[in-house]
C-alpha cells in the first residue's frame, strides 16, 4: 500500500513538473511570435498611433490656421 501511494506522488510530481515545462514552452512560443509580429510590422513601415495622432493634430492645427487666413484675406479684398 505504501508503494502504491509513492507511485502516486511520483506521478503527481511529473505531472506538475510537465505542467511547468509546457508552460515555459507556451510562454517562449507567444515571446517569439510577438517579436516576429514587431518585426513584421516595422518592415512594412506602418505607424504608430502616436505617430499618427501627432500628424493629425498637425494637420488639424494648420487647417486651422489657414481658415483664419483665408478669412482675414477675403476681409482685406472686401475693403
Amino acid at each position: 500500500m505504501q508503494a502504491r501511494g509513492k507511485i502516486f506522488d511520483d506521478i503527481s510530481q511529473l505531472m506538475t513538473n510537465a505542467m511547468g515545462v509546457a508552460q515555459g514552452a507556451k510562454d517562449e512560443a507567444e515571446t517569439a511570435m510577438k517579436s516576429l509580429m514587431d518585426r513584421w510590422l516595422a518592415d512594412r513601415d506602418f505607424v504608430t498611433r502616436e505617430e499618427f495622432d501627432a500628424v493629425r493634430a498637425m494637420a488639424q492645427k494648420a487647417r486651422e490656421e489657414n481658415e483664419a487666413l483665408k478669412a482675414r484675406l477675403d476681409a482685406l479684398e472686401s475693403k
